[in-house]
């Protein structure tokens, strides 16, 4: 990198990179693409990676990988899972934010990327960061897999997008396919971690890679939106479901014959309603839930909870229930009497939000927050509620 794209791009840090873009440059020793890359890497990384926008000097990927690699909030969860030992592979390294964070637990850390732009990125940033214990190999990770010496942890984040640029969810259709590798895994490491879609069901998931591997799932939100489905493969009889959400963790332990099972109860004018995170939605353990926090589940697809007594460390939002109405327009009237906008959710419930809000004439928005939903008897509700 010359000087004058050095300059360019602290001159112009914090602008907009596409009226940037449109404007360009005079100056023609300006690398002026990888600029534009560097600015709006940097941007990005202010949001997602503050050490690194921190660190001088840190070279940035194009665009997309930018917003395709991990946060350093997410990066440090899987580190946390890591923990330490001798010798951690990234089979999978990309731009080396998950691996930069779980590295610093191990002595000797190999990252392997097929790309070599992108390993000439990673060994310059790894330098910068002070990751002395990296060793940056280029080459195909299933490659390096049959020749490589044992570890402790192998990490593998398989790429969700086929051949022509299309999005792929399911296992077989990653690549590397973690299926066709896993006896190799489990040979070559004492354990073994794979990130997945989170648009991934955690259950099939469990069942291709063979519940007897299974050790840990996580599913981890940030700010209560589903990012990752991870895997910690490790022969065993059981596994640890984990939902974890920013600092909220909520743990059910699994065995191979779980099963799910609860009544749903109404309980006589509920004080409070419960609405899970992300991270419980998609883990699906609601009777699980509602046991721990002596919880009654108004309907087995409402996936709502409501008790007498304020259960303050649950994992989601928490609501003072101040009314509960039926869809009778007399009901409707005695209830919403002076009220003119709302926050609407609807669960389980024959309508959608759009055509809710048109029926109760409420414009969105204010403290109010209605909830509707379909009780186990199969009666339409609406709990009209304020947050606690």
């Amino acid at each position: 990198m010359n000087q004058a794209t050095i300059d360019f791009i602290r001159n112009h840090a914090d602008d907009d990179v596409r009226q940037l873009a449109l404007r360009g440059t005079k100056n023609l020793a300006v690398d002026f693409p990888f600029a534009l890359d560097q600015i709006a890497g940097r941007q990005t990384a202010r949001r997602k990676l503050p050490s690194w926008a921190a660190t001088e000097g840190i070279v940035y990927p194009p665009h997309l990988s930018m917003e395709q690699c991990s946060s350093e909030q997410t990066a440090r969860y899987k580190a946390d899972m890591a923990g330490s030992g001798h010798r951690l592979v990234d089979l999978t390294g990309g731009f080396g934010v998950d691996f930069s964070v779980m590295a610093r637990g191990f002595a000797e850390a190999v990252y392997v990327e097929r790309q070599a732009p992108l390993c000439e990125i990673a060994a310059e940033n790894f330098r910068l960061l002070g990751l002395h214990q990296a060793v940056v190999v280029c080459g195909d990770g299933t490659d390096y897999l049959q020749t490589m010496p044992p570890a402790d942890l192998i990490y593998i984040d398989p790429a969700r997008r086929d051949d022509h640029g299309g999005r792929t969810y399911g296992i077989s259709d990653c690549t590397p396919n973690v299926l066709s590798i896993r006896d190799l895994l489990l040979e070559k490491a004492e354990r073994v971690l794979i990130k997945l879609s989170p648009m991934l069901d955690w259950r099939k998931a469990v069942s291709d890679l063979g519940s007897q591997y299974v050790r840990e799932v996580h599913i981890v939100s940030v700010a209560n939106e589903c990012k990752e489905l991870l895997i910690l493969l490790s022969p065993g009889t059981s596994f640890r479901l984990v939902c974890a959400n920013d600092n909220t963790k909520f743990e059910a332990h699994w065995s191979h014959e779980s099963h799910e099972s609860h009544w749903p109860h109404w309980p006589h004018n509920p004080h409070y309603l419960y609405s899970p995170n992300a991270s419980i939605m998609k883990a699906g353990c609601f009777a699980e839930l509602a046991t721990r926090f002596s919880l009654d589940q108004l309907a087995q697809n409402s996936h709502l909870f409501v008790s007498d007594k304020l259960v303050e460390d649950f994992p989601g939002r928490i609501f003072h229930v101040d009314a509960v109405t039926t869809m009778n327009k007399h009901d409707l009237r005695h209830h919403l009497q002076g009220l003119t906008q709302a926050n609407i959710a609807v669960r389980n419930f024959p309508l959608s939000v759009a055509e809710l809000r048109k029926r109760l004439k409420l414009s969105e928005g204010g403290s109010t927050y209605i909830f509707a939903t379909t009780l186990a008897d199969g009666k339409k509700v609406l709990l009209i509620c304020s947050r606690g």
